[in-house]
């Protein structure tokens, strides 16, 4: 895909496809849970021609309940750290790998990353972002390795705030793995880091 092929009607039209076949991926095994709990998958949020894309791994119980990325403790974590580099919430697109909730918030199996995986990598072609900005390791893991950055990748305590350069079919693209943000909330210091870290993004995006 181009920019220029790609008007907000059909990336609109192009996300609402790709909602419509979450809603109906009965073959995930996260399926069976979420109609058993009555919640929703969390497909993603914000501006689908944002420059930034923040990718997280799954939802939690407050996002799955909702059908919305990030907006329980976590996502007022995120709420404060876009607005300590003055970024609108709505100027970026922010969504995870897996969008059904693991039962008990346990990380996401590789098997589930796997089914997931294919409609994350939709998105970032239909929003065609600048930078994504990954939060925590799994998704820092996949996004690096989907776009030729493995030999580059290491634990996130090294490679938080780094920015790593590579090219898509849309043209080049900035990786920035930052921790995730639900670290910050028991540890003060991993919020200061990510102060620090969100200030290297926006100077990332001008």
């Amino acid at each position: 895909m181009s920019t220029a092929t790609l008007s907000n009607q059909s990336r609109s039209d192009l996300m609402r496809k790709i909602k419509d076949e979450i809603m109906n991926l009965t073959e995930s095994p996260l399926y069976a849970e979420r109609v058993r709990n009555h919640v929703f998958p969390v497909i993603g949020e914000g501006s689908h021609d944002a420059q930034i894309m923040f990718v997280g791994e799954a939802p939690g119980k407050n996002e799955a309940a909702t059908g919305r990325p990030f907006c329980g403790a976590s996502g007022r974590v995120l709420d404060e750290l876009l607005a300590s580099i003055h970024l609108p919430r709505t100027a970026v697109y922010v969504t995870n790998i897996v969008k059904d909730r693991p039962a008990q918030n346990r990380d996401p199996f590789p098997e589930e990353i796997a089914i997931y995986g294919p409609f994350l990598d939709r998105q970032i072609d239909i929003i065609q972002p600048k930078v994504i900005a990954t939060l925590g390791r799994f998704s820092m893991a996949y996004v690096m390795n989907r776009y030729g950055l493995a030999p580059q990748l290491g634990q996130i305590s090294a490679l938080h705030g780094r920015i790593f350069e590579t090219k898509t079919s849309f043209g080049s693209m900035k990786v920035v793995p930052l921790f995730h943000p639900a670290v910050a909330i028991y540890n003060i210091h991993t919020k200061e880091v990510l102060m620090e870290d969100f200030k290297t993004l926006k100077e990332v995006c001008g």
